[in-house]
């Protein structure tokens, strides 16, 4: 089910992230109204999901607690508000595709702070796999050619931005996820990320009544798929797999964002780029192999 979960979320994950190109592109939605609107949605809609159908008395207990109130609101504003806000500004000043490649540096991340944390041992393996997303990030943004950046450097920090954020919403959610329900710690923190972003831009400041119809459809995508079911099957992943597991098998996300960038919204990859591409995907197998290696030893080890 961990894997079910992670893999249906990553997907629509990949996808939600195009579909909001093709609102940025072809009908001039603002990132930071498309935001709030799709946090607030979404949480409304997890939130009631809960009510209805699981132990609604978690909606409120989870603020009872200082602490468990206090790891909420980090949780909503450091994690949910912000790999929501730097992946989409990412999206906005470059395309879907290397927003979510520069987002899958997380697993790396996560790596690197467990090492320091001493949590893990860095191994020769993770060393590769950091290394190949170095080269990969390289070939991704230059296309080759030092001398220019084939992605805008907003693009470029917001995308990298977007991998810490999401490395910190992979490792600190974990705590939260062993006392309430995935619907809850989701569905709040999306909330708080969406009323804290309506200060900036409110919902409700939009001429809806300009766009046509397939707009509309595609809000509903990234509304629905793209945010609601996409973070709730992550997140509820976590219940049965370790952080580092989620965040590798993560990574459908950013295949079905290049494969959907690239063949539906007809964006050029240059030869470069798809080899850095190779070399982040290559990241990922190393690391995951690596787990599944840990996970034989140890059972023969027991």
């Amino acid at each position: 089910m961990g894997f079910f979960l992670v893999i249906t979320g990553a997907i629509f994950w990949g996808v939600g992230g195009t579909v909001a190109q093709k609102l940025f592109q072809d009908y001039s939605i603002e990132v930071n109204w498309l935001v709030s609107t799709r946090l607030l949605i979404a949480g409304f809609l997890l939130l009631s999901v809960q009510y209805f159908w699981k132990d609604r008395r978690q909606i409120l207990d989870i603020w009872k607690h200082k602490r468990t109130a206090f790891q909420l609101t980090t949780f909503g504003l450091l994690g949910m508000l912000a790999v929501q806000y730097t992946y989409m500004a990412s999206i906005q000043h470059g395309n879907a595709a290397v927003a979510t490649l520069l987002q899958y540096l997380a697993p790396a991340m996560i790596i690197i702070y467990l090492t320091i944390r001493k949590q893990t041992v860095l191994t020769p393996k993770d060393v590769v796999a950091i290394t190949l997303a170095l080269i990969g990030c390289f070939l991704l943004l230059t296309n080759g050619s030092i001398s220019h950046l084939s992605v805008p450097l907003p693009a470029i920090v917001w995308g990298v931005l977007s991998a810490g954020s999401l490395a910190f919403y992979t490792l600190y959610a974990v705590s939260l996820l062993k006392y309430y329900d995935s619907l809850v710690v989701v569905g709040w923190a999306m909330m708080i990320g969406g009323i804290v972003l309506s200060f900036v831009h409110p919902p409700w400041q939009i001429n809806l009544i300009s766009l046509p119809m397939e707009a509309y459809v595609y809000l509903i995508f990234v509304i629905l798929f793209g945010t609601m079911i996409a973070f709730w099957f992550y997140i509820e992943s976590l219940q049965t797999l370790l952080p580092k597991e989620t965040s590798l098998l993560g990574t459908l996300e950013p295949l079905a964002a290049v494969l959907a960038t690239v063949f539906w919204l007809q964006e050029s990859f240059g030869i470069y780029q798809w080899i850095g591409t190779a070399c982040i995907f290559g990241l990922i197998l190393i690391l995951a192999f690596s787990k599944k290696t840990s996970k034989e030893t140890s059972s023969k080890t027991n």
